[in-house]
């Protein structure tokens, strides 16, 4: 350590503190107080200094002391050590001298041992047989007693021979002959506490001192295989029979008892009874629920706490249960057979009706776990759809050729107010039976059901309108070949609305509000039957406006202008077809009622622009007048079928719209025209023109000039009427002019 240097740092340090001390100018007054406040922190590290420094002293006096009477220790011990050396020298003389002592103690311990067991080794078959005799009368702690005092004297001699230097093999086997009726007795024993076990539950409730008893033995056994054990890791001889495992062998049997007990529980084959499996389950229920009541209250206070029996017994019972049900499974179930299964195993077994019962309060779950692996159950699971999937196709396919049969039959569909027949309600009656049924098991099943349930019916309702094209076909090659044609596509229109309505109710049952995958499945199920629906309500009016069609043709036709008779057919015709209408559903009637307006209206505007007639303008003003009344006339129409349905806003006011365009000035068109394709953009250039052909005073550039006038200057917009698809749907192939 340099202390020159560390004397020029501490100057150098004083100085720089001083320069900080000293900065200002009025800094130098206060020198005596920066002298005094140094001159105490010297003192005070002076005084830690001198502490410190005889701290250090007096720890190095008590070390030296320390070290002082080490040294005297170690001289000590050294001699010790001398002492005892030389005592050990004289051992190995010693150790020759007393052999003969030793061979001496050898016989003596072998002939005290001898003398112990002599009236083993003289009365060994009258103790067998004794013994044996205990056993029959079922004195078994006495028969025990006798059979640990055997095997103590057969290990005591073997044990004297194993400690021999040299061992003579015949010795052992000579010994172990003379004593080998003691295994038998062991056996015997053995075989009694078997019986007595593997009655357990049976004993317990009229003789619980018998199992007991039995128990005793078994633990006691259990104590000299560990100390044989233990004996063997200090002298290597280990007993012969050793160790017996005898309450390993008690478990086993009452594993064994529970095992039998289940199996033996089957009374019925599937061959004997449809509901074997439900009586089996209830059977093995009310079996397993006693026998846990018993255990918990007689075998509890028998068996030694450590054998924790009542959770050793609900372990048997749910590993022997599991096993038999797998195989149940394993061996193939049938129809609801899937349902018994799962639902027992998932809510009776665990549920209060077994394991959460207020006499046993079991939680399966945290003592054992599910009764079946989740791949089984899920297994079991996928094949119970699959089974309910073939149930859907077999039997909707049967309806769907069922109903088809009946379309082409002589017979009509049920007579009631209303046309129908019952497949709709049958169908999601089978769907709901099978909902109602998941439901027992658990929701996630529930749900998987239904999302297979509403595409098997979707799937039935691509057949069922493959069908209805194919009903529709066939009658319209020969419309005298189906008698009842009518009246079942009424039928189809009433049963498609009804599943509609069936599938939403459905939908509200079963559907979760949570759960959004799979919606597009019920959505196609919903537009199928709509589609269905709209098909077979065209189906209707196309069979109607057949009849009509040759009046239709003799609209605007030099007949029409002096002749009402067309337009008064036409209404007779709608009259009559739609007293069969009537049984429709209030619903599907409105909507044919609107389709009739609107096919109607369609088909009289279309024949209106037909260019069958040409005429000048005073002509053209009877002309409109027509025109109007017959408008009017068909809704005057409309109104005798349906007087509670409102006729506002109703296609065929396009009729007298268009007819109002024919007594207008030509100059005016373009006002006229302007608000009408504002209301109607699909009202076409081509529509225009060929409804002024009517007027032989206008030539057609000039209305298409004027349309074209009309056109730029309206305003672009989307129509909000209804009736302006109509204009979308009148389509003519061959050109004007």
């Amino acid at each position: 350590m340099d202390l020159q240097q560390l004397e020029e740092d501490a100057r150098q340090a004083a100085l720089k503190d001083i320069k900080n001390m000293l900065q200002r100018p009025g800094q130098l007054e206060k020198v005596d107080q920066f002298r005094h406040r140094v001159a105490r922190k010297k003192a005070s590290v002076e005084a830690l200094l001198k502490t410190g420094m005889q701290n250090q002293l007096d720890g190095v006096r008590v070390g030296l002391k320390q070290l002082e009477t080490c040294l005297q220790d170690v001289r000590e011990v050294r001699q010790r050590m001398r002492e005892v050396d030389r005592l050990l020298e004289g051992v190995p003389d010693i150790y020759d001298a007393l052999e003969v002592v030793r061979e001496e103690n050898t016989k003596h311990s072998q002939y005290a041992t001898a003398m112990e067991n002599l009236k083993h080794i003289f009365n060994v078959e009258a103790s067998v047989t004794k013994t044996m005799t205990l056993i029959d009368e079922d004195k078994l702690l006495n028969a025990h007693q006798c059979l640990a005092d055997l095997e103590n004297s057969r290990d005591d001699l073997l044990y004297e021979l194993h400690k021999q230097p040299k061992q003579h093999a015949s010795d052992k086997i000579t010994l172990k002959r003379h004593f080998e009726t003691v295994d038998t007795v062991s056996q015997a024993l053995e075989k009694k506490l078997r019986l007595i076990l593997s009655r357990t539950l049976n004993t317990v409730r009229k003789e619980p001192t018998v199992i007991v008893t039995a128990l005793r033995i078994i633990e006691r056994e259990e104590k000299n295989d560990q100390f044989a054990l233990q004996q063997q890791k200090v002298t290597g001889f280990l007993p012969p029979g050793r160790p017996k495992k005898w309450r390993a062998m008690a478990l086993n049997m009452l594993q064994e008892a529970v095992v039998t007990r289940i199996e033996g529980s089957k009374l019925e084959e599937r061959a004997d009874n449809k509901m074997w499996l439900v009586r089996d389950l209830e059977i093995l229920r009310q079996i397993i629920l006693e026998d846990l009541r018993v255990v918990k209250s007689l075998c509890v206070p028998c068996f030694p706490p450590h054998y924790n029996i009542f959770n050793e017994y609900v372990k048997m019972y749910h590993e022997g249960l599991s096993s038999y049900l797998d195989n149940i499974a394993k061996s193939g179930l049938e129809g609801n057979e899937y349902v018994s299964m799962l639902s027992w195993v998932m809510n009776t077994y665990p549920g209060v009706e077994l394991m959460s019962h207020p006499d046993l309060r079991v939680d399966i779950q945290q003592v054992v776990g599910p009764l079946l692996r989740p791949e089984h159950l899920k297994s079991l699971e996928d094949e119970y759809l699959r089974n309910m999937q073939r149930n859907y196709q077999e039997w909707m396919t049967k309806t769907a050729e069922t109903e088809k049969q009946e379309w082409f039959s002589d017979q009509p569909p049920e007579q009631e107010q209303y046309y129908h027949t019952s497949a709709p309600v049958i169908i999601f009656q089978m769907i709901d039976q099978h909902l109602q049924v998941t439901n027992t098991i658990h929701s996630e099943l529930t749900f998987k059901a239904l999302v297979m349930s509403i595409q098997q019916v979707e799937v039935f309702g691509q057949s069922y309108l493959k069908n209805v094209i194919e009903l529709k076909e066939h009658h319209f090659r020969n419309r005298d070949q189906i008698k009842y044609f009518t009246h079942y596509i009424i039928t189809i229109v009433n049963n498609s609305q009804q599943m509609v309505e069936l599938a939403q109710q459905m939908k509200q049952l079963y559907w979760p509000k949570s759960r959004t995958e799979h919606y597009e499945d019920f959505e196609k199920l919903l537009n199928t039957f709509q589609r269905i629906r709209a098909h077979a309500t065209s189906y209707l009016l196309e069979e109607a406006f057949l009849d009509m069609e040759c009046h239709f043709n003799d609209l605007f036709t030099l007949k029409w202008l002096g002749s009402t008779i067309s337009v008064d057919t036409i209404c007779v015709t709608l009259l009559d077809y739609f007293q069969d209408y009537k049984h429709l559903r209030p619903n599907n009637f409105e909507m044919v009622i609107n389709e009739a307006q609107k096919l109607l209206a369609k088909r009289y505007i279309r024949a209106l622009l037909s260019k069958r007639i040409s005429k000048s303008r005073s002509e053209c003003e009877a002309i409109t007048t027509k025109i109007n009344q017959e408008a009017k006339r068909f809704k005057q129409c409309f109104e005798k079928i349906a007087p509670n349905l409102a006729m506002s806003d109703s296609p065929l006011d396009l009729i007298s719209t268009l007819s109002a365009l024919l007594s207008s000035d030509i100059e005016l068109l373009v006002l006229d025209l302007h608000t009408l394709l504002g209301n109607y953009p699909s009202l076409s250039e081509d529509h225009i023109v060929r409804l002024f052909y009517l007027r032989n005073d206008v030539k057609a550039s000039e209305v298409r000039e004027k349309v074209q006038d009309a056109a730029k200057s309206k305003k672009a917009m989307v129509s909000i009427a209804k009736q302006d698809c109509i204009f979308k749907e009148i389509v003519f192939n061959d050109k004007l002019w």
